[in-house]
């Protein structure tokens, strides 16, 4: 199923191999995470493996040993059909104090949402959801408008538990177009929440979004981002900056099990180890690493059990 992601992304990509990067590149640091660190990103695995769920599994939180390995997390608004519009739901982690929005990614045996994928043109934000936001900001249609299907409804719920649960805290969470989605919230939410909230994202596999402007603005606006990619993915490769786009901060590459480093910087390609020079176009790649194990867990439609 995920070949057929790869064949319709290897035509664009194919023009990479011999193309300019985008200017936008910051030196890296390269540092390793410790075991703890690397052991700590567990429960947003496992946060972004429940939006492949069933809509009725969420509800309750019955979503057998992802869900058990998160007791007392309180679902309070599940949405979406897994067709036209990502499963999502949004609660209230009580371990973190945190309001927590997960979004699902691509699922292959589906049409819209591969059709999400591959609308790659780029456009501004939308100045209702985004105000403030520069017309220079471009980002990729098909995850914009994914995003605006069902911003205000979360954004509202959000709100709500932050008010009843007393938390200034918010978790954006993501796997593949979900990391998108949730890259979006984190901005959309640093934008119409009040000054102060706390706002941290974690995305997995997560492709390029929008233009250097859009990461730039990302750096700035959402210095709490982890974008974790694993060994050989190819989506986070996808669309290829000779079209224009650039990943923002907050690169972690798991190499192997038990082993990741920190890639601090903007998607640049000067480190052997982070993603651009392990996968320097999608021939290069695997497009099985993208389901995972990241941290000992896959992430997928198969592995929600």
């Amino acid at each position: 199923m995920l070949a057929f992601i790869f064949a319709l992304f290897v035509a664009l990509q194919f023009l990479s191999v011999f193309a300019a990067p985008a200017p936008y590149f910051k030196a890296r640091d390269i540092t390793a995470l410790s075991n703890t660190d690397i052991s700590d990103l567990s429960p947003f695995t496992q946060l972004a493996r429940a939006s492949y769920c069933p809509t009725a599994k969420l509800q309750g939180w019955k979503c057998g040993k992802i869900c058990d390995s998160l007791p007392g997390f309180e679902p309070t608004l599940i949405g979406g059909d897994g067709i036209t519009t990502q499963i999502y739901f949004v609660g209230y982690w009580p371990d973190q104090n945190t309001i927590v929005v997960s979004h699902e990614g691509t699922d292959p045996i589906h049409l819209a949402s591969i059709l999400t994928d591959i609308k790659i043109t780029m456009h501004p934000l939308n100045a209702t959801l985004f105000p403030g936001v520069s017309s220079a900001v471009l980002v990729h249609d098909g995850f914009k408008d994914q995003h605006a299907i069902t911003a205000q409804q979360i954004l509202a719920e959000v709100q709500s538990l932050m008010a009843s649960k007393n938390s200034t805290s918010v978790t954006l969470v993501g796997h593949s177009l979900g990391g998108a989605l949730a890259v979006l919230d984190a901005l959309y939410m640093n934008i119409n929440l009040p000054a102060g909230t706390s706002i941290k994202a974690v995305t997995y596999g997560t492709p390029r979004i929008g233009n250097a402007a859009f990461a730039q603005l990302i750096d700035e606006k959402i210095p709490d981002l982890r974008r974790i990619n694993n060994k050989f993915d190819i989506i986070p490769t996808v669309p290829g900056r000779f079209l224009g786009y650039a990943h923002p901060h907050g690169e972690v590459h798991l190499l192997s099990t038990g082993t990741a480093i920190s890639c601090p910087g903007s998607d640049d390609s000067t480190d052997s180890r982070c993603q651009n020079q392990s996968v320097p176009n999608v021939l290069k790649g695997n497009i099985l690493d993208h389901l995972g194990p990241y941290v000992g867990l896959s992430i997928g439609t198969i592995f929600c059990v």
